[in-house]
């Protein structure tokens, strides 16, 4: 398939996406908190081969270099977030001059370089003070959300246009309080439902302060999407697979679009009435100016009596003999056409944006050039697809490649790349891959063939 930037229309926007604590380092440096990630990731056995993001690609002193870059690839939009323990060390009170310093040059290097900054207010890096109090399973984070989020839209909104209130908060309360493999490592059903009721609550609270506070802004939440399948055309798969899907797909959009949980095909979610206060409801709901849409693969579900509950589980890509990425995940580019189409059918949100897709392969450095082949031919067929939603109807305007460079990968450490700028973690060395000379020829209106283009 052949296409150009023009084929999305003059509107529709292209970038990159990172976060904080994957990149920034500096973790304990000039005034910045501990958060629940700077804990987890330095305790034994937390983290592939104990790595941690201490440092990381030490953007904290070389952000200057790297947006350069950024601008030297034609890359005109640029997702980050803000590491809420840097503002503010221990989640409230007083704020901390240097973050907000170090913020201000990123958003101003930005906006002097013609790069479009769209800042993510929380990336999955609480304040550990705060967790000490419960963290997101304290109903009192609320409070502390909000009196964040004003903080930020004071100090940040007079120049910042575009604000994401939460990434995947599916992610960050299921892996972080239901199955403890992130940070803060809580595990439990009763933990899990908790910070994620909370979370649904602070995503809708964040969307009505940004509104209120900044009229003309342009405000969106994330959320983690897979294409769910049922591995067998038989009445319990196809339960099964429903289960995931509301789950892992519906959660936490559906209150957020005024349809409260998705408890009718997943009935372990009658368990949250205990954390469902007067008025809740109406809360959950908000009229976001866009969903970002975080797709990487699909998954393919089966029938488990091993798993009470859900009683579902995915057959593993490795299992069913098809591509995969570093992370194994299946190589499946029409997933992010059917998730597009997915969130494109709630009405109550005006566009939808790409905000986070990519792939980790594994890369090679020779000659001081990374030859992604396969990275560069995932991010084809997947804006092929992206394309193709469009045409068919689907309010789809943006589209962000994760990430700019390779990072800090939370519990998988540094082993998985996603970068279309390969990182040297010892030497703190830059080179630009050949997907990222690609995506900049792209983004100069360079048509883009299924056949492997040379940089």
């Amino acid at each position: 398939m052949i296409y150009t930037k023009e084929d999305f229309g003059e509107d529709f926007k292209w970038g990159v996406s990172t976060a904080a604590y994957q990149i920034e380092g500096g973790y304990n440096l000039d005034g910045k908190g501990k958060s629940v990630w700077d804990v987890f990731s330095n305790t034994k056995g937390k983290t592939f081969l104990g790595q941690n993001g201490n440092i990381a690609c030490d953007f904290y002193h070389r952000y200057a270099h790297d947006i350069a870059l950024m601008s030297q690839l034609n890359i005109p939009n640029y997702r980050f977030s803000i590491s809420w323990s840097r503002i503010t060390p221990n989640g409230w009170g007083a704020a901390n001059p240097k973050g907000i310093e170090f913020y201000n040059k990123i958003i101003d290097f930005c906006l002097d370089l013609g790069i479009e900054p769209w800042i993510t207010l929380y990336h999955w890096d609480l304040p550990y003070e705060l967790e000490k109090k419960g963290g997101w399973t304290n109903r009192q984070i609320i409070n502390w959300f909000s009196d964040y989020v004003q903080f930020c839209i004071k100090t940040f909104g007079n120049r910042v246009k575009h604000w994401i209130i939460l990434n995947e908060p599916m992610v960050f309360t299921g892996a972080g309080y239901f199955l403890g493999v992130h940070a803060p490592g809580k595990k439990g059903l009763t933990n899990f439902l908790a910070a994620a009721h909370h979370a649904a609550l602070c995503q809708a609270e964040g969307g009505r302060i940004v509104r209120s506070m900044l009229p003309g802004s342009i405000v969106g939440t994330t959320f983690s999407c897979s294409y769910i399948e049922a591995f067998r055309d038989k009445k319990q798969d196809i339960l099964a697979s429903t289960r995931v899907d509301a789950l892992l797909n519906r959660m936490f959009v559906e209150p957020l679009a005024g349809m409260g949980y998705p408890i009718k095909d997943l009935k372990l979610l009658q368990r949250l009435e205990p954390f469902v206060k007067d008025g809740d409801e109406s809360r959950l709901a908000f009229d976001m100016d866009f969903i970002g849409v975080q797709n990487y693969t699909r998954e393919v579900v089966a029938w488990s009596y091993l798993t009470p509950l859900i009683w579902a589980k995915i057959i593993a890509a490795k299992k069913r003999n098809v591509e995969t990425t570093v992370m194994n995940w299946e190589v499946y580019p029409e997933c992010i056409y059917q998730m597009l189409h997915k969130f494109n059918a709630y009405k109550n949100f005006n566009r939808l944006i790409v905000t986070e897709n990519g792939a980790a392969f594994p890369d090679v450095v020779i000659d001081n050039k990374v030859n992604d082949e396969k990275r560069k031919k995932y991010l084809h067929e997947h804006i092929a697809q992206v394309l193709k939603a469009k045409q068919e109807g689907v309010n789809v305007k943006g589209y962000f490649v994760w990430s700019f460079t390779d990072n800090f990968e939370w519990a998988e450490g540094y082993q998985p790349r996603f970068g279309l700028v390969h990182v040297d973690f010892q030497t703190q060395q830059r080179i630009v891959k050949s997907s990222g000379y690609w995506y900049g020829k792209f983004l100069q209106s360079a048509a883009l063939e299924n056949t492997v283009l040379k940089n």
